[in-house]
């Protein structure tokens, strides 16, 4: 009869404890995620920089049962003078960090780069600034939404975190 007691005291006390950690994880579904909604949706556009002039497409959507954005882009950049073809795959994960209340993103591309951002949101820009590290520069991806529901994309570099120089910046419509 004891041991019975015992059983069912450890097994509420498991249920008790599995409720109480469902609920602290529920309770921190981010908001800060529907910021970005201007810029959800699948969009296409052209730009040039220092890869040259070049089109691309790139979409933005909730994943996870909204809990973080997934943005995948594929660009082209024909062939100029002596330079060959390039052709740019990224994909990028952003989430909210609970730990530090901090909207934050992690990109992959296929040239082997891995960016860290955090983010700086408004009402019609978004602005990502990667952590700053050891022998490499500064970059900082800005979304610009434009009075024609174009879009503004600009990528950045630094090396002390102030002086930006542009690198590729172009503009895109939403096909979908």
């Amino acid at each position: 009869m004891k041991i019975k007691k015992i059983r069912i005291k450890t097994k509420l006390a498991f249920l008790v404890t599995f409720l109480f950690m469902t609920t602290i994880c529920y309770g921190q579904k981010n908001t800060n995620l529907d910021k970005w909604s201007w810029l959800l949706g699948e969009w296409i556009g052209d730009g040039s920089g220092m890869p040259g002039q070049g089109e691309g497409t790139f979409y933005f959507s909730y994943d996870l049962d909204k809990n973080i954005i997934v943005r995948k882009s594929h660009s082209e950049y024909p062939a100029a003078g002596n330079k060959p073809p390039i052709i740019h795959d990224d994909l990028m994960i952003v989430y909210f960090d609970a730990s530090d209340k901090a909207t934050k993103a992690m990109y992959f591309d296929n040239e082997g780069h891995i960016i860290n951002y955090t983010v700086l949101l408004t009402d019609k820009s978004i602005t990502l600034t990667s952590l700053k590290s050891s022998n490499s520069p500064i970059f900082r991806l800005t979304y610009d939404l434009l009075e024609n529901g174009m879009i503004n994309t600009k990528f950045e570099m630094s090396r002390d975190g102030v002086n930006f120089m542009t690198y590729i910046e172009g503009k895109s419509k939403k096909i979908k």
